[in-house]
């Protein structure tokens, strides 16, 4: 990739970054046709703020269903914080499964 793309690419978040390695080397067709009509960026862009979006609503979900709350917070802030890591974990690899290599 020369330094003007790497420069763009940079800009999108984490999701599109990830999203775009995997297109570049499993469907790499249709990261050239991105890439070519200058559509690349964009839609990784787009594929990071849904994923952002996602991810934060799964985890709010998961955290509501299995009762992790500021109540737990406050009473046992480590408990707390292993189960939220637990809980953002599983909800990154939905986002994986669903959205970035799909």
């Amino acid at each position: 990739m020369d330094a003007q793309n790497y420069k763009e690419v940079s800009t999108v978040g984490r999701w599109g970054r990830v999203h775009g390695r995997y297109l570049k080397y499993n469907h790499p067709v249709r990261y050239t046709v991105l890439l070519l009509s200058g559509k690349l960026n964009g839609y990784l862009d787009e594929l990071d703020q849904q994923a952002k979006k996602q991810l934060e609503l799964i985890v709010q979900q998961m955290a509501e269903r299995e009762d992790v709350t500021e109540e737990l917070k406050t009473t046992d802030q480590m408990e707390w914080v292993r189960r939220m890591n637990n809980i953002r974990i599983r909800a990154e690899e939905v986002i994986k499964t669903t959205l970035i290599y799909h």
